[in-house]
């Protein structure tokens, strides 16, 4: 495991100076515990591939498209080859060689597979140089145009600006992606930076990606490739209209985590929700298989330039905020460690939090304040993602909108990257299009109007915001290193994390882990190392 991009944890930032006086050295042994536990399985994940991560290779092969049947042909193809019991090997060999042989396009190539045109465990087999070397060729090819994504982003904000943090970050959930094009086109007019497309309720359980542009979703919009290109390009007009890039962000978990990943690094997309537990704990999708695409989604994501979205705010549904504060702080050191580990930088890693805490309890806001800037603190170069309340919304929307107030106010006050707006109608409907004006109305004037004021605060040494900070520190530490003591899996089984309790081998998508042959090989994957500067240590590729 390369170390390159690793925080180096005997140093810790200087450049912020700390308000809450937090213990250093607990610092640095939190970072260090969450670094072992990732290094381990990282090491576990390494022996392992997935269909999904398979099916993304043809992806970025430029496969695309369904059968008769509507068969997504990535799964297709590789259904024919996990049948005939090679897919441990990965599927670069036998459909490379198949483009070899055949001389036809990968396009072509895959629906001749799926119709039974061509049989690629029947092809004579080309010589192992050659299929590398055309192997490698194609994942330039995919490759640079991913590079060439990223520097049109880079050239965008640099000339149309990159705003003010915290970004104004806005949802839309139509079910129908045309007119989801309609509504972030307001929003972003109402001067949202971000534009989130909610998916459809369970589409993270489906082990393919739908087809097409689509105009029924269940509480959100399916992510296809079609409907990133087609919101991306209305994005782009609105940001020439109003003077400023608008990000676009969707959801890169569930059974096609990299499938997905890919689909947003071909498309432009510029922030993805991208937890490692998300999955595990709240879909019920084994944990093998969760991590395993999890660990090739976020290379993806490293290259593409893109801003992960970590969820540790979902903790804080099922679990009290005040109680299992400690958790959320835990996984964010987990979820750091993670990323690096996947060649995320440290600028790409919007590590989640949430403001979930009970509005009734005495002094709510100053334990809010303190898990807020306690995360800014340890977490100094990444562009934090800091959600709205929701739990203790109640359909009062008076109350409502002050609790959004508040969570506003936090936000400037903590420099938090990236600020989800709260709906005073959360809980009613959602949001419409005069709801999501208030919220942009509310959040711009309470940022203008407050912002430095964090500059001129200081607190109490032995106050309440101080105490709650280290209190919080603390117990994530202890649980971090009894997680190294007991194991990764072991602690998700236990249900340390969200009070959800998850075994090694339950869940939804076992079936579609594969242990790795001897002569696996991924080309993506294998320069991706190279370009990230990681390691091709434990990971099992051919050098």
């Amino acid at each position: 495991m390369t170390d390159v991009n690793r925080i180096d944890t005997s140093t810790p930032d200087t450049n912020r100076p700390s308000k809450l006086q937090l213990d250093e050295g607990l610092v640095r042994r939190g970072r260090q515990a969450a670094s072992q536990i990732a290094d381990s399985v990282t090491a576990f994940l390494a022996a392992r591939t997935t269909v999904a991560i398979e099916r993304t290779v043809l992806r970025l092969f430029g496969v695309d498209g369904v059968d008769s049947a509507g068969v997504p042909l990535p799964n297709a193809v590789v259904e024919t080859v996990r049948r005939a019991g090679t897919l441990g090997a990965g599927i670069t060999r036998p459909f490379v060689n198949g483009l070899i042989q055949t001389g036809l396009s990968a396009q072509a190539l895959a629906e001749a597979v799926a119709h039974g045109a061509v049989s690629l465990a029947d092809l004579p087999q080309a010589p192992e140089a050659a299929v590398v070397r055309q192997a490698q060729d194609l994942a330039d090819v995919t490759l640079a145009r991913i590079a060439a994504n990223r520097q049109t982003r880079e050239a965008l904000l640099a000339r149309l600006g990159k705003g003010r943090q915290p970004y104004i970050y806005v949802i839309v959930a139509t079910g129908n992606i045309y007119e989801d094009v309609v509504q972030a086109r307001s929003a972003a007019r109402q001067g949202a930076d971000i534009i989130a497309v909610i998916r459809s309720t369970g589409q993270s359980l489906l082990d393919y990606v739908p087809y097409g542009a689509t105009t029924e979703g269940f509480g959100g919009t399916f992510a296809t490739q079609e409907n990133f290109r087609i919101m991306r390009a209305a994005l782009d007009e609105v940001g020439e209209e109003v003077g400023r890039y608008i990000r676009l962000c969707n959801y890169c978990s569930g059974l096609c985590m990299p499938e997905i990943a890919a689909m947003g690094a071909l498309e432009r997309l510029d922030v993805m929700l991208n937890d490692a537990l998300y999955g595990i704990l709240f879909r019920d999708i084994n944990m093998q298989r969760t991590l395993v695409d999890q660990h090739f989604s976020r290379m993806i994501n490293a290259y593409a330039g893109v801003v992960i979205n970590t969820g540790e705010d979902n903790y804080l549904t099922t679990a009290d905020a005040v109680q299992a504060a400690h958790t959320v702080l835990a996984s964010q050191f987990l979820n750091e460690q993670f990323a690096l580990c996947a060649g995320v930088p440290e600028a790409q890693m919007g590590l989640g939090h949430a403001f979930e805490m009970n509005p009734m309890i005495e002094d709510g806001l100053l334990y809010e304040l303190a898990q807020a800037q306690m995360a800014r603190e340890i977490f100094p170069n990444a562009p934090l993602k800091y959600m709205p309340p929701t739990k203790h919304m109640t359909g009062n929307i008076f109350r409502g909108h002050v609790q959004d107030a508040l969570f506003n106010l936090v936000g400037i006050m903590t420099q938090q990257g990236i600020q989800l707006l709260g709906m005073m109608t959360e809980q009613i409907h959602t949001p419409l299009i005069y709801d999501r004006h208030l919220a942009i109305e509310s959040a711009k004037y309470i940022f203008n109007n407050a912002r430095h004021l964090g500059d001129e605060i200081q607190f109490k040494p032995d106050g309440i915001i101080v105490q709650r900070a280290r209190q919080v520190l603390q117990e994530a530490v202890a649980l971090l290193e009894e997680i190294v003591q007991i194991g990764f899996f072991e602690a998700l089984s236990r249900g340390m994390f969200a009070d959800v309790k998850r075994a090694e081998t339950g869940g939804r998508g076992l079936s579609g882990v594969i242990l790795r042959e001897a002569d696996y090989f991924n080309p993506f994957e294998t320069a991706l190392r190279e370009r990230l500067g990681l390691s091709a240590e434990h990971a099992g590729v051919k050098a």
